[in-house]
């Protein structure tokens, strides 16, 4: 019987005499999106601030930005828009209104 592990950054695993061995062939990190380090740098803001805007904690930023984790579903969309147009998603996702 074969044992399959799922691992935090979505890839899936067999496990064969203790190992681990991936069914697909692994991503280039960022390759399909820009590196979060990069775009929250764009932005100009720390890891901090950064954490804040999006909702997240400030540990999540951090095991992204390490490459410990990386972003799946609705946060990687959210990065992608980042990407594009910074601005309008902080506006949005601001919880103090916008001036009339």
């Amino acid at each position: 019987m074969k044992r399959f592990r799922l691992k935090a950054d979505g890839r899936i695993v067999e496990l064969r005499d203790g190992k681990e061995f991936p069914l697909a062939p692994e991503m280039e990190p960022g390759a399909a999106q820009p590196a979060v380090r990069d775009l929250r740098r764009r932005a100009q803001l720390t890891q901090i601030e950064f954490a804040a805007r999006l909702g997240v904690p400030v540990e999540t930023i951090r095991n992204w930005e390490q490459g410990k984790r990386a972003p799946r579903g609705p946060a990687r969309a959210l990065l992608a828009v980042i990407a594009h147009s910074p601005e309008t998603v902080f506006a949005a996702l601001s919880t103090v209104p916008a001036p009339a």
